[in-house]
């Protein structure tokens, strides 16, 4: 097994609504998208973002379309028109997923020719 930061087997995208980041993280190709489902779960995207999500993260799973979307609640510091935070509509956490690290097997990184 190989140990990757997602952005090398994955792309995302987030935003918000009121108090809640919104992220969503989709499978460059199809083989990885197993390993997002089995190792990038809601307790650990809640680690990867302790002190910034104050509230539950939920995780919904896109099969169809080869992607995982997670619900941050309480991690905007009440949102856009409350928020003294720099980020105060969650535009970053996209980037801020994609640096969690998982364990990938080493063939499928071969045949794919992602590096580490």
């Amino acid at each position: 097994m190989a140990r990757v930061k997602l952005v090398q087997i994955a792309h995302a995208r987030s935003g918000d609504k009121g108090d809640t980041a919104n992220v969503g993280l989709i499978a460059l190709k199809p083989g990885y998208y197993p390993h997002l489902v089995e190792q990038v779960t809601a307790d650990r995207v809640k680690k990867h973002f302790e002190g910034i999500c104050l509230g539950a993260v939920e995780r919904f799973e896109l099969p169809n379309l080869g992607a995982l979307n997670f619900l941050l609640h309480e991690s905007l510091d009440g949102g856009g028109t409350l928020s003294l935070k720099t980020d105060a509509q969650g535009k970053t956490y996209s980037a801020a997923l994609l640096r969690m690290e998982i364990d990938v097997p080493d063939e499928l990184l071969s045949k794919d020719s992602v590096s580490n």
